[in-house]
């Protein structure tokens, strides 16, 4: 995708692609820093931008069965995370429609 595709974000922190820092998500829409990725720690958010979504499969993790898709950069194509499509276990519901973001893959931009 061209740059004019792109949503550039504003605020005190956003959150940007590692390896080509395109615009993620900013502060605001964190909800957590206390999960787990593939690759280490993670982070919870409300929304992203700029990012593209995988075919959803079902996904055994620490809290249980979860339906979810990965996440891609839309410039470079990489893997940044996950969305949480459903939860089978009603205490996690509260993830469904959220974004796991991975913090190693992430940069702060301005």
């Amino acid at each position: 995708m061209g740059m004019s595709y792109r949503r550039y974000l504003a605020g005190e922190r956003v959150f940007g692609c590692a390896r080509c820092k395109t615009h993620l998500a900013t502060i605001h829409q964190m909800r957590s820093r206390a999960f787990t990725g593939q690759h280490g720690r993670a982070y919870l958010f409300d929304n992203v931008v700029n990012v593209t979504e995988g075919g959803s499969c079902d996904r055994p993790m620490t809290t249980g069965l979860h339906t979810v898709c990965d996440i891609f950069c839309v410039k470079c194509g990489t893997v940044l995370g996950w969305k949480y499509i459903y939860a089978y276990e009603e205490s996690q519901r509260y993830k469904e429609g959220k974004f796991i973001l991975e913090r190693n893959l992430l940069m702060d931009v301005q």
